[in-house]
């Protein structure tokens, strides 16, 4: 078996953690395009409110299936596996939404990259838990946010400057193709990149201790710690796996009540809440909403853009804190900042007023509802962005962790499809005011339940987590 030195095992856990996070790029990336392409979507299918919001809403569905089967098919077939298979559909999904003509078609292949974003959501972050030192995991983990909200930021980016070479998201670019079919076929790049990394990293060793092959989890193990530690850790693995059956999802029930295990409840609360904060509807709708209040559609790509970035440097701001000051203050501190700037956006839009038949602000309301748009964002990425993710790979016992991650992971996509398809309809019924209104009422809850729910999991050893 060969040896390594520190640094070569701190090379390799960091690299291999840089791979399967490829998958969250790609899980913001497919998130991010449709920002840009609404207009597109609207005119070549002719579509109304209704119908964009399920246009844009319906890759959801996929995410939310993709996001309850692939733990237990993770925990059947290895988490390296699923990965690899989202990767096709990622491939499959950015072709055949550039190429479709009409809704149906387009949404089936929506539906297809939410298979993928779904699986790899839950699995990059529980593959990254699973290779990861306790001491290293929260800052590698959080790289799995790092890269979504590079996907976020690429995808702002390039639907920016695609809708700029070709005057409009509408208009033709390359080869008589409109710019809109382009920016969802610019994926196949990093698409085409995860697919072949994904060929040179290793299976998680907790998934092959699992599955009987105790001599290749010492092997990568031996990749990360040293030789007695190595070792150490697979005695843990096994203890902790106990030769214990299948994991299964009557797990989650605890047996003495017969009622669901408290920390799956936990679970579900998380990731329920990340979505009841309204940050998606930024991601997904930023053209719109902005357009909505008077800028114009090139402003409003570029303030996507500068969204992106932010989220960036905030993500880098958990790197930095998550393994310090632990995840739970970056929970409720996160809640408590997203309240203030979310009530800031309701007044500003609130002040808003009709010319020649569309909303416009006043130049210095503008201005406040950009800065508090970006601060609302700068905070949910330093928190509950990464630290949902992170907690919820490493939350949850070894025998249940594909389980329950399927659970909280469906809640967490059927949550996102709620707010989704649910913000056209707000903004034509109850308006910007009404809708942000309802996202700061469920951010001043979410500090609540962190308090009072959340466990602190910073340090601890995955087989160190208990049923509570």
């Amino acid at each position: 078996m060969p040896t390594y030195s520190d640094s070569q095992r701190s090379l390799i856990v960091f690299l291999t953690c840089c791979v399967a996070a490829i998958g969250g790029f790609l899980f913001g990336f497919d998130s991010g395009v449709i920002n840009g392409t609404v207009d597109g979507l609207q005119s070549s299918f002719n579509s109304d409110s209704v119908g964009t919001g399920f246009n844009v809403a319906s890759m959801l569905l996929g995410c939310a299936v993709g996001a309850f089967f692939a733990g237990r098919l993770a925990d059947k077939y290895g988490r390296r596996t699923l990965l690899l298979v989202a990767a096709v559909f990622f491939i499959v999904s950015a072709w055949g939404s550039g190429i479709a003509d009409g809704s149906l078609e387009f949404v089936i292949y929506r539906i297809l990259g939410g298979l993928a974003v779904g699986a790899a959501s839950v699995m990059a972050p529980a593959y990254i838990s699973e290779i990861a030192p306790a001491h290293l995991r929260g800052r590698l983990a959080t790289i799995q946010q790092v890269a979504i909200i590079s996907g976020l930021f690429f995808s702002f980016l390039n639907n920016y400057i695609l809708a700029n070479l070709a005057g409009g998201s509408t208009s033709e670019l390359w080869f008589g193709v409109t710019a809109w079919r382009w920016m969802f076929w610019m994926e196949l790049i990093p698409a085409g990149i995860f697919l072949i990394a994904l060929l040179f990293i290793p299976e998680s060793p907790r998934y092959l201790v699992s599955a009987r092959r105790d001599e290749r989890a010492e092997r990568v193990l031996h990749m990360i710690y040293n030789e007695s530690d190595a070792k150490e850790r697979l005695a843990q693995i096994r203890d902790s796996l106990s030769e214990q059956r299948k994991p299964r999802f009557s797990d989650l029930i605890n047996p003495k009540t017969g009622k669901v295990l408290s920390l799956v409840w936990v679970g579900i609360g998380l990731a329920v809440f990340q979505q009841l904060v309204g940050i998606n509807v930024v991601f997904y709708y930023g053209a719109v909403l902005w357009q909505a209040v008077g800028f114009s559609e090139g402003d409003a790509l570029l303030i996507n853009v500068i969204s992106g970035a932010v989220s960036i440097a905030a993500c880098l701001g958990a790197i930095a804190l998550i393994d310090r000051i632990g995840r739970k203050p970056l929970l409720w501190g996160g809640s408590l900042g997203m309240a203030v700037t979310l009530a800031i956006l309701v007044y500003a839009f609130s002040t808003a007023e009709m010319v020649d038949g569309s909303l416009q602000l006043s130049d210095s309301n503008g201005v406040l509802a950009l800065i508090a748009a970006n601060a609302y964002v700068f905070f949910f990425n330093s928190s509950w962005g990464p630290v949902m993710w992170v907690m919820l790979g490493e939350m949850f016992p070894n025998q249940v962790r594909g389980s329950g991650l399927a659970v909280a992971g469906l809640f967490q996509w059927v949550a996102n499809f709620a707010i989704t398809m649910t913000f056209p309809i707000m903004l034509a019924s109850i308006g910007l005011t009404g809708a942000y209104g309802f996202y700061a009422i469920c951010a001043v809850i979410s500090i609540f339940f962190v308090i009072k729910f959340v466990r602190e999991t910073n340090g601890r050893e995955l087989e160190d987590m208990a049923y509570v």
